[in-house]
């Protein structure tokens, strides 16, 4: 299946590695014109220079999509600069393990911050510009952590699980607007995430997920892509993707 973007504007935030810059560049593959949005200001410019030399249109806005004021720009910014917006994918995201007894709690805030208010902030902006050009897509990247909840992993199970039940009264009120929603969860991917945790937390997934190949975040952009690329009658609400080789 070809999926055509052209014309369309696609906005992706966390675009500076991994899910978000894979999805980036499959929609810019695709036609689409893309706004990025991550903390690291130099890896999205490089990103969006790399897709205006493919031959791609290509904007990147630094930003803390948990701070309401930065959300907000950004996704006016693409509206504005790129001259309407038709997706936002929703992929900046956390994720911090550990027990919950004796966790530092600065973690907690950093999760919610980044999986929780940087989803409502950016959705709340865009939801309003697309019920005005009467369409949208908006995709919400959440875990196979928020359908299962495991010990070690209770905040950002929380985060997740949120993202999951905000997504579904998202795509219901959705509808009469003309705006879909799609929710995608991912098991194990090759990405930086696991990487940000502490030490003896990196050590215990190692250990879980031996013998298991995970993910390439391209796996996730292809389904993102699929998505968001069907006809306008077809609103793909859900989907989980796991390695096969992952039980849980």
């Amino acid at each position: 299946m070809t999926i055509d973007l052209s014309n369309q504007v696609v906005a992706v935030t966390g675009a500076s590695s991994g899910i978000g810059e894979a999805t980036a560049l499959a929609c810019a593959d695709a036609g689409a014109a893309v706004a990025l949005a991550a903390r690291r200001g130099e890896r999205i410019e490089a990103l969006a220079e790399r897709i205006v030399a493919d031959g791609g249109r290509a904007i990147a806005v630094a930003a803390d999509v948990g701070v309401e004021a930065q959300a907000r720009e950004f996704v006016q910014r693409a509206h504005a600069e790129l001259g309407r917006l038709d997706v936002l994918v929703n992929n900046a995201g956390v994720m911090l393990l550990g027990p919950i007894a004796g966790a530092p709690t600065e973690e907690w805030r950093t999760m919610i911050h980044a999986n929780v208010f940087g989803v409502l902030y950016c959705a709340h902006t865009a939801l309003g510009l697309m019920a005005a050009q009467g369409s949208g897509h908006i995709v919400n990247v959440s875990s196979v952590a928020g359908r299962v909840a495991r010990q070690g992993s209770g905040v950002y199970n929380l985060t997740k699980f949120g993202v999951g039940a905000f997504s579904e009264s998202l795509r219901q009120e959705g509808v009469a607007l003309g705006v879909r929603v799609t929710l995608i969860e991912p098991g194990a991917v090759a990405t930086e995430l696991a990487g940000h945790n502490r030490p003896e937390v990196i050590e215990q997934m190692a250990k879980r997920f031996a013998g298991v190949t995970p993910l390439r975040a391209e796996d996730i952009a292809g389904a993102i892509l699929y998505a968001i690329g069907q006809p306008a009658n077809v609103s793909v609400n859900e989907i989980l993707v796991r390695p096969s080789g992952q039980v849980g």
